[in-house]
């Protein structure tokens, strides 16, 4: 059994509004656009800042709040999408920056949107087989720097990094799991080029079936597909969550999923009947931050008093690879 002993989120100090995206995006009504998505502002990090150094960011505050040391860890995952290097691994070098003991492991995941509850789930296996006691979970991306100066997509996307700790004991003890992945959609997110699959750049761009740009050098998001993908796997995992941890629906006081943009969460939450007092959506000064969103979002709610001591909350993430997962945690 684990818990989640503590958390914190940081944003990057930069922040972009919607009037200076009208400036750099002049043929898009920026503010329509953002309305639709819930985003006024979005924290972007400064050309020298990676992923790395939001997440050791994100740590220091967790380590100052809650009196948790460096040393008490024995484990570090870090999640993200934008590593600082091919190799080696980010989460070696967060080890290193934050004074972490050399016999803690250290491992990097590579997923975006459901990458936190999969390193919560990796950490929570970490907890039960008795390998760690202490698991830092980390996330950190930094979306915009992969998105071309013209795309649309710089209305919805911020930058931000987490803080987690997974212990035998905490705040929030983790429940059961459900995931699932498709592979077949991953051309529906993607960069193209860049890695070793397609190294080189190519300066390529076309126009996919729905009008929007394709290019191999910069992120590629199929909305409407995205769209659809959610709509279909977020209403069974719900229903895959409770009965695993043998819930009915009206035990689950609050609801934290991956914040991909209002209209998105407005629409699952229509289709699944969750009363809207129980389903965080805030992301008028994040936009969506990718990984992090779950983590920021339990912290909001936490804060905001609606999670408080007792509550049953369910967490999903769904996205990017294409993958999903989620699973209850009870405060």
């Amino acid at each position: 059994m684990s818990y989640i002993k503590a958390l914190a989120y940081y944003l990057p100090e930069n922040i972009v509004t919607n009037e200076q995206l009208q400036q750099e995006l002049p043929n898009v009504d920026v503010a329509k656009t953002a309305k639709a998505i819930g985003v006024e502002n979005r924290h972007v990090a400064a050309a020298d800042e990676t992923a790395s150094d939001l997440a050791v960011k994100a740590a220091l505050k967790l380590f100052a709040d809650s009196g948790i040391r460096p040393s008490d860890i024995d484990f570090v995952i870090m999640c993200t999408q934008f590593p600082d290097y091919v190799i080696p691994s980010t989460s070696c070098l967060v080890q290193d920056r934050l004074g972490i003991p050399t016999s803690a492991g250290a491992v990097s995941i590579d997923l975006g949107c459901s990458g936190f509850v999969y390193g919560l789930m990796l950490a929570d296996g970490l907890i039960a087989s008795g390998a760690a006691k202490n698991v830092l979970l980390l996330t950190g991306d930094t979306p915009t720097k992969s998105l071309h100066p013209e795309d649309v997509n710089k209305i919805l996307f911020g930058e931000a990094a987490s803080a987690c700790v997974v212990s035998t004991e905490g705040i929030a003890k983790v429940g059961k799991f459900d995931m699932g992945t498709d592979g077949s959609g991953a051309e529906h997110l993607i960069i193209k080029t860049g890695g070793t699959r397609h190294p080189e750049r190519t300066g390529a761009s076309s126009i996919d079936e729905e009008g929007n740009v394709r290019r191999d050098d910069y992120t590629y998001m199929n909305g409407s597909e995205i769209f659809n993908f959610s709509v279909e796997h977020v209403p069974e995992m719900i229903a895959n969550i409770l009965d695993k941890n043998q819930l009915e629906k009206d035990d689950v006081d609050y609801y934290v999923f991956h914040q991909a943009n209002k209209f998105m969460l407005n629409t699952i939450r229509k289709i699944t009947q969750i009363p809207k007092d129980k389903y965080h959506v805030d992301l008028t000064n994040t936009g969506n931050t990718s990984c992090n969103t779950v983590p920021v979002g339990l912290v909001q709610a936490i804060e905001s008093g609606k999670i408080t001591k007792g509550s049953r909350v369910m967490i999903t993430g769904f996205g990017v690879g294409l993958s999903w997962a989620g699973t209850m945690l009870t405060f």
